[in-house]
């Protein structure tokens, strides 16, 4: 049977170390600011003095990297709210060396981003905490001066545009009190319009895009005035034009899917021909598609509607009967030549796309024409000059008959749609 161990003797009062690399040490953001007026009187304020010694301290970025940067850009520690914490017994709580103190020509701002970018390219962790301090320091725009603002703006179109902070940051403007006051709309802009200054509007549009923020650009103003026409009228006046033309055509692609959606829930419950001619006419008028987008629209969501059959020999019956049901909702939104041309040019790509509509194409082309979809004129056209590239040969030729027979039926001054009905094609 094993003995029971014994216990060891221990001193009474003995302290147990602890490793220094356990001890924490104590966040002292004051102490840190303190630092870096120093830092900062040290070189009177001269920027690339203050660059170098940045980049020489051994002070704690990685602890203290939000505290540098509210110094860098207000001048001191930011309290909630945005105002500049100023407790008795401070030496010092501002300096005047900081983005909001010095000048608001985009010379000074530049010289102050070279600051920021230089010190986020030796120490790559700041990136991160530099976006997350701004989006901070954003929230807090009412708490500004205008001026502060207009510098602010400045500051992070510059950075934007040298790809050190990404655009979601302006996500950040987006809190009720700024959107209602027109801080928010105020804010963007002035980035954009700096941001389009270093980078072209292709570019700015593609980064907004692939941020997200193509599409929430409307909710920086406030509900009252979130209209596209508010948006053009203070972009325009800014100078945006180009993001002004990128956004109508992305809010019109929004507007088309929404609408393409619809006809196809109304066409799946059998809606009324009438009803589906109604729903496009609104959306046409609320949001100013054009005609030409408008017949093409309606001939993708037909044809999406649609199980076609894997037969060739099969799908020319199903398709004509198909398109027959609704050529007149067609024949609506086709009363212009170039409305006409899209939809002809589109459907000579879909056939082409859909191997077994390859032989069908002529057969769509006879039936509305005799249902007065598309006219004679834009055929001819379509023919001679007009047609798309895709298939060229093949449709051109399968479309030589009728296109003979149009062409004679107007030199003997008896064209007449209905006779397309004898014509053996």
């Amino acid at each position: 049977m094993s003995q029971p161990t014994k216990e060891r003797p221990t001193l009474q009062g003995q302290r147990i170390k602890t490793r220094k690399r356990d001890e924490k040490e104590k966040f002292d953001a004051k102490a840190f600011r303190d630092a870096i007026f120093l830092g900062i009187d040290s070189g009177s304020g001269d920027l690339e003095l203050l660059s170098k010694f940045l980049d020489t301290s051994k002070l704690d970025y990685r602890l203290y990297g939000e505290t540098l940067f509210d110094v860098l850009i207000a001048g001191g520690l930011l309290a909630p709210g945005g105002t500049i914490i100023d407790e008795p017994g401070d030496q010092q709580s501002r300096t005047q060396t900081c983005v909001f103190c010095g000048g608001a020509d985009e010379e000074s701002i530049r010289a102050y981003a070279q600051v920021i970018t230089k010190l986020i390219r030796r120490y790559k962790f700041l990136e991160k905490t530099l976006e997350e301090s701004l989006k901070k320091i954003i929230v807090f725009l009412k708490a500004f001066t205008v001026d502060e603002r207009e510098k602010l703006a400045k500051f992070c179109g510059v950075l934007i545009a040298g790809a050190q902070i990404s655009p979601t940051v302006l996500a950040a403007t987006l809190q009720d009190h700024l959107v209602k006051d027109g801080i928010a709309a105020e804010f963007l802009i002035q980035v954009l319009r700096l941001w389009q200054s270093d980078k072209d509007a292709t570019q700015v549009w593609n980064a907004l895009r692939k941020s997200g923020l193509e599409s929430k650009l409307l909710d920086f103003y406030p509900s009252s005035k979130r209209t596209q026409e508010t948006l053009s009228t203070a972009f325009l006046s800014a100078g945006l034009t180009q993001l002004v033309d990128y956004h109508k055509a992305q809010l019109g692609s929004s507007f088309k899917k929404d609408l393409q959606s619809r006809l196809s829930e109304l066409i799946n419950e059998s809606a009324s021909t009438k009803e589906l001619i109604a729903v496009v006419k609104e959306s046409v008028a609320k949001y100013q598609i054009p005609e030409a987008e408008v017949s093409v629209l309606l001939w993708n969501t037909l044809m999406s509607a649609v199980e076609w059959n894997k037969k060739e020999e099969l799908v020319a019956d199903q398709a004509v009967k198909h398109l027959r049901g609704y050529s007149s909702l067609l024949a609506e939104f086709t009363k212009t030549p170039k409305a006409e041309l899209a939809l002809l040019v589109r459907i000579q790509e879909y056939c082409f796309d859909n191997m077994n509509f390859l032989k069908v194409f002529q057969k769509i082309v006879v039936l509305l024409y005799k249902t007065d979809v598309l006219s004679e004129d834009v055929i001819l056209n379509w023919f001679k000059k007009d047609h798309s590239s895709r298939g060229k040969g093949h449709f051109l030729e399968q479309m030589k008959k009728f296109v003979e027979w149009l062409q004679n039926a107007e030199e003997d001054n008896s064209f007449a749609p209905r006779k397309v009905k004898s014509l053996n094609m």
